[in-house]
């Protein structure tokens, strides 16, 4: 072997070595909230992509958190290798019980999302009035001036946030005229899902990243402090809309880079926190 390619050697075998040492790249899974579609996460799936990752942003059915997680669950299941798993809105609730017992998960990230406890439902976590100077969520007001109804075979009823409210509920760091586009194109949400109650979450046994979007009027920026603080989750704050994701995909990617590397200690000290209004 030559002088030249002996130093080449040197150069490689411990950057090999370091490969070993931190493992496979983690394949990201974008799982967006109700009232949104896959298409929410484009700009973050760019980011993603040209960094090498692969990605999926499967459906989210929106029928209810039991069915819904048990798919996402088994969505999982084709995915071989390291997960980082990452929730936006209901999503949130979603991944925290659809990674639960499943040990390619190695992270779950929040996006301006639910991160409910076992026991606790959309319609509990929503309804815990704020602390004074605090607005309450925009959509947790006289459901016939937030939603439109559509009733289904069964009995159960599709929720359509009103076109008129969306740009300035959800999207109000966003041209309106972008807004306007979301509120056309939105996916309903099963009303029976809000009432349905959580299983064992999966942040109190994998580690945990939340994303706080400090104008976030769909579930304000306080209850997503709690639930963070409660999971013991690394937080970043960002000043973005309940769309954060879609006016500030740098930040998303550089959470789900942190989430992406490894970490050594998965243990959560607080997960024995409950929801009061008093804690909040």
């Amino acid at each position: 072997m030559k002088r030249g390619e002996m130093i080449d050697m040197k150069k490689f075998i411990p950057l090999a070595i370091l490969a070993l040492l931190i493992g496979p790249k983690p394949s990201i899974v974008l799982i967006h909230g109700a009232w949104a579609d896959g298409s929410s996460w484009s700009g973050v799936i760019q980011r993603l992509q040209e960094q090498g990752y692969t990605v999926y942003a499967p459906p989210n059915p929106l029928r209810g958190l039991t069915s819904d997680a048990a798919y996402i669950a088994s969505f999982l299941q084709i995915i071989s290798g390291p997960i980082i798993l990452v929730g936006h809105s209901y999503g949130g609730a979603v991944i925290t019980n659809a990674a639960t017992g499943n040990p390619n998960v190695k992270a779950l990230v929040y996006i301006d999302a639910f991160a409910p406890d076992q026991g606790e439902s959309l319609a509990t976590l929503s309804s815990v009035p704020p602390p004074p100077g605090q607005s309450p969520s925009c959509v947790s007001g006289d459901p016939t001036q937030v939603f439109n109804f559509v009733p289904l075979t069964g009995g159960d009823i599709d929720l359509y946030i009103k076109p008129s409210l969306f740009p300035s509920c959800f999207a109000n760091d966003l041209p309106p005229k972008e807004g306007a586009v979301l509120a056309s194109t939105q996916r309903p949400f099963a009303l029976s899902a809000l009432s349905q109650t959580s299983g064992v979450p999966a942040w109190k046994t994998i580690p945990s990243f939340y994303l706080v979007g400090t104008i976030d009027k769909a579930i304000p920026p306080f209850a997503q402090l709690f639930m963070a603080h409660r999971a013991n989750a690394t937080i970043i704050e960002v000043r973005g809309s309940h769309l954060v994701m879609i006016s500030h995909p740098e930040a998303v990617v550089d959470l789900i880079n942190q989430a992406a590397h490894p970490m050594s200690d998965s243990s959560n000290p607080n997960s024995g926190l409950t929801l009061a209004p008093t804690s909040l």
